[in-house]
C-alpha cells in the first residue's frame, strides 16, 4: 500500500478545474481482476470528494482528493464477466465503458516478448497471417505499452490504451502474449486482459529499482541522466523507471517473462538476479507471491553477434526456477532458429506459457509437464541419465537416437556419444572415445535443436559436470 501511495503521489498534479484525469492504463475496453479488490487512482482537484461507482452492483466508493489532488481508491470485482461501467464523479463526470472483469497478466521482458504478431522487417511471425483471420475476440483486451526508457520513475505510461482483440489490434501486439491470452480464453471461457511492457535488446538490469541491484557489484551502481540516454534499455533502472512503476498497483493475476539473451555476456549470476528482480516486483505489487512464469531463451548461433556460451544462461535459467517460489520456464529448444535471435515460432512459446498458468495457477488437469534431468549413474563404459516429472517417458523427436549428447572422461575432454538409446524415463549413452565416463551433456551448445521429448514438451539442454 505504501508503494502505491507513491505511484499516486508521483502522478498527481493540483488541478485547476474539477475533472477527474485517470491514468492512460485506466481506459474503456479495460479489464479488471475478477473476485477481488482492484486498486484505482488519479488525481481531481485538491480536497474534493471523487465518487466512483460501479455498474456491476451499483456500488458508490467515496474518496476526498488529498491536497496535492491524488486519491486512490479500492473497488471489490464479482466474478468474470461483463461488459460494465465505471463512473468517477467530483463535479464532473468521466465515464469508462466496455470494462470486463476477468484474468488479468503483466507480459514483460526484451525483444521476444515484445515481437508483434506481424513480425520484424523480415522477421515473420509462423502462422501469423492465418491466425489474423481470425483473431477477433471481443472477450480479450489488449494494452501496449510503448517503449521508453526514464532517468527517474515516471507517473504514467508513455502511450497507450486498452484495445479489443481484433486484425488490427492483435498485428501490433506482442505474439507470444497473444497467443498465451488465447489459450486462456478457450479454457476458461471468460475475458482476459494482457498488459505487455516490453522493450527489445533490455537487460534484465533495466527492469530493477538501484535498491534491489546493490546486491550485484557486477552491475552499474551509480547511474545518471546521460547513463540512460547513452545505454537506453540496457542501462540499470531505466525500464522500471519508464515502463514498469506506473503500472504497479494495477491489481493482476500474474506475470509473464521472456528476456535473457542480452544476459548472455553475463550469465553467471543471472539465477539471482532474476530472483531478486522477482522479489521486488512482488514486493512492490504487494500481492503475494503471484505466479512467475517465464521462458528459457530458445538455441541461436550467438557467434554471429560476437557472444558465446548462452547454454550457461539456460542453465541459469534453470537454476532460478529452483529458487523463485510459485516459478515455472516454459523450456524452447526445439523452437530456436539458428541464424535469428526472433525464433518464428512464437505460438508454441505462448501456448507453452498458457499450460504453466492453467496447470498451477488454474489447476485444469490433464496438461503436459516438462521432464527435468535429475541423475546420471556411470555403470563402466554405459552412463544412464534419469528424469523427474516423466511419468510418459522420456523420447526423440526424430527416431530412436539423437546427435545431441556428449560423454567425457577425467581428461575433461568431451565427445559425441556414439550409441544413444532409450528405456523408459532413461537414456543411454556409449562412447567409443570415453571407456570410463565421469560426465554427460546435452544439447549443451549455443545453438542445437533439442529433440529429447516429454509429453510433447521438450527436455531442457543440461550438463552433469560442473566444470
Amino acid at each position: 500500500m505504501k508503494r502505491l501511495m507513491t505511484i499516486i503521489a508521483a502522478f498527481c498534479c493540483i488541478t485547476a478545474n474539477a475533472e477527474v484525469k485517470l491514468p492512460k492504463i485506466f481506459s474503456d475496453n479495460m479489464v479488471l481482476q475478477q473476485q477481488t479488490v482492484c486498486n484505482l487512482w488519479g488525481t481531481a482537484a485538491a480536497n474534493k470528494t471523487v465518487k466512483v461507482t460501479t455498474s456491476w452492483d451499483k456500488q458508490t466508493y467515496k474518496v476526498q482528493a488529498a491536497e496535492d489532488g491524488s486519491w486512490k481508491v479500492q473497488v471489490r470485482t464479482p466474478q468474470a464477466g461483463g461488459p460494465y461501467d465505471i463512473s468517477f464523479n467530483d463535479g464532473k463526470e468521466t465515464v469508462l465503458k466496455n470494462v470486463l472483469i476477468g484474468e488479468v497478466w503483466i507480459c514483460s521482458g526484451q525483444s521476444n516478448m515484445e515481437m508483434q504478431m506481424k513480425g520484424f522487417k523480415a522477421q515473420p511471425v509462423e502462422g501469423a497471417n492465418e491466425e489474423l483471420l481470425q483473431c477477433g475476440d471481443s472477450n480479450l483486451r489488449l494494452l501496449y505499452v510503448k517503449r521508453t526508457a526514464q532517468f527517474k520513475p515516471q507517473s504514467d505510461i508513455k502511450d497507450g490504451t486498452w484495445k479489443v482483440a481484433d486484425a488490427a489490434s492483435v498485428r501490433d501486439f506482442s505474439a507470444t502474449a497473444y497467443y498465451f491470452g488465447r489459450a486462456l480464453r478457450r479454457t476458461l471461457g471468460i475475458p482476459v486482459g494482457l498488459i505487455c511492457t516490453a522493450f527489445g535488446g533490455s537487460a534484465c538490469e533495466a527492469w530493477m529499482k538501484a535498491d534491489w541491484l546493490r546486491a550485484f557489484p557486477q552491475v552499474q551502481q551509480t547511474i545518471t541522466e546521460d547513463d540512460v540516454k547513452k545505454l537506453n534499455q540496457r542501462c540499470p533502472t531505466a525500464l522500471y523507471n519508464g515502463q514498469l512503476f506506473p503500472l504497479i498497483g494495477y491489481t493482476m493475476r500474474g506475470v509473464l517473462w521472456y528476456q535473457g539473451e542480452d544476459n548472455v555476456p553475463r550469465y553467471s549470476y543471472y539465477a539471482e538476479l532474476l530472483k531478486r528482480m522477482v522479489e521486488g516486483w512482488r514486493s512492490e505489487w504487494n500481492q503475494g507471491e503471484f505466479p512467475f512464469y517465464f521462458c528459457q531463451i530458445a538455441p541461436y548461433d550467438y557467434s554471429i553477434v560476437n557472444w558465446k556460451d548462452s547454454q550457461y544462461l539456460r542453465e541459469q535459467q534453470q537454476k532460478a526456477e529452483e529458487i523463485i517460489p510459485n516459478a515455472r520456464m516454459a523450456v524452447l529448444m526445439d523452437a530456436g532458429l539458428e541464424y535469428g535471435i526472433h525464433p518464428r515460432k512464437k505460438r508454441e512459446v505462448g501456448e507453452r506459457l498458457a499450460m504453466l498458468a492453467l496447470s498451477n495457477t488454474y489447476h485444469v488437469k490433464g496438461l503436459p509437464e516438462y521432464a527435468k534431468y535429475s541423475s546420471v549413474e556411470f555403470r563402466g563404459d554405459t552412463a544412464v541419465v534419469a528424469f523427474d516429472r516423466s511419468k510418459e517417458w522420456v523420447y526423440f523427436e526424430h527416431g530412436t537416437t539423437s546427435k545431441n549428447f556428449e560423454v567425457a572422461g577425467n581428461d575433461r575432454v568431451f565427445h559425441p556419444a556414439t550409441k544413444v538409446w532409450i528405456s523408459r524415463n532413461r537414456v543411454y549413452l556409449l562412447c567409443d572415445a570415453v571407456k570410463q565416463p565421469i560426465a554427460v551433456r546435452y544439447a549443451f551448445h549455443d545453438w542445437a535443436e533439442g529433440d529429447l521429448m516429454h509429453d510433447g514438451l521438450p527436455v531442457s539442454s543440461f550438463r552433469t559436470d560442473n566444470w
